[in-house]
């Protein structure tokens, strides 16, 4: 299996127009039987999405509402990740970070061909900054913040790498709040755990944070200092709200 991204207009692994180099064999180390169940966490994304002009008046920072082409990307993205966990390939292994990149573009362009022409451009902006090795925000300093702590439980793990792909330079030009989420999802299943799924119940629980870590540079004084209390609270949601019924039975 390569490295290369898969087909932009289908989610499941394999080789993409934008990228086309061939590295050798990907890791997989992803447990293998662990799936998602995509119609329960559609019923949650709509659930979210009814209730969303209530929940937007609680948050500190207000967010756009989820419009039903958000959430049909994001469930492009569920799906895909399903389709890695089907394989036993573990995204965020040596050798598979292109695969956190076509998370990227389905949450942005989904499986449409028109949109993911129009957003070509964009998309290999993209790879450009995810590959970036002359600042903090690439996909090496997500590799390298997951190595120093993999004895850490799974959700203060998923709860670093969020913060990582938050914190400024964000990991993404654009889709960092839904293609975070997929990655912790990706950690967690990994695991055998249930993915992060956005809720009636825990959307201010995530918003709120999300901000804190949106608004920190990576490598300031300020990150530094509020790192520890956001990864207790992350980790501490994605425990507390860890729901089976997310998993296929």
């Amino acid at each position: 299996m390569d490295d290369s991204l898969g087909p932009l207009g289908d989610a499941s692994p394999g080789r993409s127009r934008l990228t086309q180099r061939r590295p050798g064999p990907a890791k997989t180390s992803a447990k293998a039987g662990v799936r998602l169940d995509l119609a329960a966490i559609e019923r949650s994304l709509r659930a979210v999405q009814r209730d969303f002009a209530r929940i937007n008046a609680t948050l500190e920072t207000p967010r756009d509402p989820l419009s039903d082409r958000v959430i049909a990307n994001l469930l492009a993205g569920y799906a895909y990740l399903d389709s890695l966990l089907a394989l036993g390939r573990n995204p965020l292994a040596l050798g598979n970070s292109a695969d956190l990149l076509q998370l990227n573009h389905l949450v942005l362009c989904g499986t449409d061909e028109a949109d993911i022409k129009d957003a070509a451009k964009h998309l290999a902006e993209t790879v450009a900054r995810f590959y970036d090795r002359s600042g903090p925000g690439g996909v090496g300093e997500l590799m390298d913040t997951l190595a120093a702590y993999r004895d850490e439980p799974v959700w203060r793990r998923a709860a670093r790498a969020y913060i990582q792909v938050m914190s400024r330079p964000q990991l993404f030009i654009e889709g960092n709040h839904r293609t975070g989420a997929l990655i912790m999802s990706a950690l967690l299943a990994g695991e055998g755990k249930p993915p992060f799924v956005l809720t009636v119940k825990n959307a201010k629980a995530y918003f709120d944070p999300s901000t804190l870590a949106k608004d920190s540079r990576k490598r300031s004084l300020q990150l530094f200092l509020r790192r520890p209390k956001l990864c207790k609270r992350f980790a501490e949601l994605l425990k507390s709200e860890a729901d089976r019924g997310f998993l296929r039975p």
